[in-house]
């Protein structure tokens, strides 16, 4: 999976996580505010991911650009 899919999963995960955490606390549903907050998490993870993902592509780019042009 490339950065920019685990970014939007994540991205949509945080959200149905915060939803569910909003929906479970207006009718009390201790489950249902838990199971929010792991999908938030789950999502700040995904996003994280995402970001080095990106991160280490961008400097194995920046390194063969730096290759290449000392060649």
């Amino acid at each position: 999976m490339g950065s920019t899919s685990d970014k939007i999963k994540g991205t949509a995960n945080e959200a149905i996580g915060k939803a569910k955490q909003g929906i479970g606390e207006a009718v009390g549903n201790d489950r249902l505010q838990g199971e929010g907050a792991l999908q938030e998490a789950k999502g700040h993870g995904q996003k994280a991911l995402g970001d080095a993902k990106e991160a280490v592509k961008d400097a194995a780019d920046k390194g063969a650009d730096f290759v290449n042009k000392k060649l």
